[in-house]
C-alpha cells in the first residue's frame, strides 16, 4: 500500500436530539446563510421548520435555493452561488441527501470563482483554493458526502456527470439523526444502501494495489452492516437502530478511512455515471445493475480470491469452495441480495435503457486517458460489453 495521510475535520452530531447544536455552529461562520434542498421531503417531515427556528435563533439572515435535482445540475449550483456572490453569503446549509449537499460544495466552491460556472472548476479549466463553510443536516443514507471531499454534478446540456474533489470541500459540521431517514422509501433505502456499498467495493475493496488488511477487514464490516441492516430498515422504516448503522456505515464507507493507500480509478462509479447522466436513473440503482455484470465480466484467477472473499465475510458463501466456485458464488449472492432482498430490478432494459448509447458512454466512461484502471484494466470495448451484459 502507498505511504498516506488521514485527516477528516468534519464535526459530527450524531443521533435524535442533536439539532438544537445547529444555531451555535452556524454563527460561527457569520450572519447571512444559503439553506439549499431538494423537493418538498423536508417540509412534509417539519425538518424544514425545526431548521428555520433554529436559524432564527441564531439571528441568520435566511436565503434559500429548493429544487435541487436528485442528480445536481451544474446550472442550479450556477444558480446559487450567483445568489451567493450578490447577497454576500456567509455560509452555505445543505440539508437533505447526497445530491443536496454534492450541489451545496459546489456552489459553496464556485461563490469564491471569479467566474459564473461551476463546470470550469469541475473540468479543472479553473482552480479555486478556498470555498465557503459547509454546513450539512443528512437526510438520506447513501453518498457518504456528508463527511467526505467530494461531490458529482451533472451537466444535463452535455450528459456529462463528473466529480469534484477539494480538500477544503468537507462539510465543517454535519448532523446526523437517523429519524431524518424514517420517512425515506423503500426504493430510494435499497438504492442508498447499494450505494453505501459500492463505494467500499469500488475504491478500496477491489483493488489490485497491495491492502493493509485491517482496513480490508474494516470494509467487511461495514458491508457486513449493509447486509443486515437494509432488510431491517425495508421491513420497518423507522427502525431507529437500522437506520442509525446504515447512516453511521454511509459516513465511513467515504469518509477517507477505509481506502487510506489505495489510488485507483472508482471503476464502477465511473460506468455507472454515463448511465445517469444520459438517463437520470438513481446512481444506487444503477451501481446495483453494473457492479455484479463488471465482477463477472473481469472475473480470472487472479481475480477470484478477492471476489471469493467477499462472497465468504459478507454475504456467507461455503469457504470450501474453490476460489473460482467461491467467486462465482459471491457474485450470484450479491445479485440475489440486490434484487430479491432489496427489491431492485437488475436489467438496464427494465429501467427503459437500449443501446444506442452504450458505444459513446464507455468512451466519456473511460475519459481522457482511454482506460479505467483499478482492480483491473478496462478499455471503451470493455465497458460497451460490460453495459451490454446489463442489458
Amino acid at each position: 500500500m502507498k505511504d498516506f495521510i488521514f485527516s477528516n475535520t468534519t464535526k459530527v452530531y450524531f443521533g435524535k436530539a442533536q439539532l438544537h447544536h445547529l444555531s451555535e455552529e452556524i454563527a460561527q461562520f457569520g450572519k447571512k446563510v444559503l439553506l439549499v434542498y431538494g423537493g418538498g421531503s423536508i417540509k412534509r417531515i417539519g425538518l424544514y421548520d425545526k431548521i428555520i427556528a433554529e436559524l432564527n435563533k441564531a439571528e441568520m439572515e435566511i436565503f434559500e435555493l429548493p429544487g435541487v435535482e436528485p442528480n445536481p445540475h451544474h446550472t442550479t449550483v450556477n444558480k446559487g452561488a450567483a445568489l451567493c456572490k450578490k447577497e454576500g453569503i456567509d455560509v452555505v446549509l445543505a440539508v437533505g441527501g447526497g445530491s443536496t449537499i454534492d450541489a451545496t460544495k459546489a456552489i459553496a466552491a464556485t461563490a469564491k470563482y471569479e467566474g459564473d460556472d461551476c463546470w470550469d472548476i469541475i473540468t479543472g479549466k479553473a482552480f479555486v483554493p478556498d470555498n465557503l463553510p459547509i454546513v450539512a443536516v443528512l437526510t438520506l443514507s447513501a453518498t457518504g458526502s456528508e463527511m467526505d471531499i467530494g461531490g458529482v454534478i451533472s451537466n444535463v446540456e452535455q450528459n456529462e456527470k463528473q466529480p469534484m474533489f477539494g480538500p477544503t470541500l468537507r462539510s465543517n459540521v454535519s448532523f446526523l439523526d437517523p429519524t431524518n431517514t424514517f420517512s425515506v422509501n423503500a426504493y430510494q433505502t435499497a438504492s442508498g444502501s447499494v450505494d453505501i456499498m459500492a463505494h467500499v467495493f469500488d475504491v478500496a475493496y477491489f483493488s489490485a494495489q497491495e491492502e493493509m488488511d485491517m482496513l480490508t477487514r474494516m470494509q467487511e464490516e461495514v458491508l457486513k452492516t449493509v447486509v443486515k441492516f437494509a432488510p431491517a430498515a425495508l421491513e420497518k422504516p423507522d427502525d431507529y437502530d437500522a437506520r442509525a448503522n446504515l447512516m453511521w456505515a454511509s459516513s465511513w464507507a467515504l469518509n477517507g478511512f477505509l481506502f487510506s493507500g489505495i489510488e485507483q480509478d472508482a471503476i464502477a462509479h465511473m460506468i455507472e455515471h454515463e448511465l445517469s447522466a444520459f438517463y437520470n436513473i438513481t446512481h444506487g440503482h444503477g451501481l446495483a445493475i453494473v457492479i455484479p455484470k463488471w465482477l463477472s465480466y473481469i472475473l480470472d484467477e487472479k481475480a477470484a480470491p478477492k471476489i471469493k472473499r467477499l462472497g465468504v465475510n459478507v454475504f456467507g458463501v461455503d469457504p470450501a469452495f474453490s476460489d473460482m466456485d467461491g467467486a462465482k458464488a459471491a457474485i450470484e449472492a450479491m445479485e440475489k441480495f440486490f434484487f430479491d432482498t432489496l427489491g431492485l430490478k437488475s436489467r438496464l432494459s427494465d429501467l427503459g435503457i437500449d443501446d444506442k448509447n452504450f458505444a459513446i458512454m464507455a468512451k466519456k466512461a473511460c475519459g481522457a486517458k482511454g482506460k479505467l484502471e483499478g482492480f483491473t484494466t478496462l478499455t471503451p470495448a470493455d465497458v460497451e460489453k460490460i453495459f451490454e451484459l446489463c442489458s
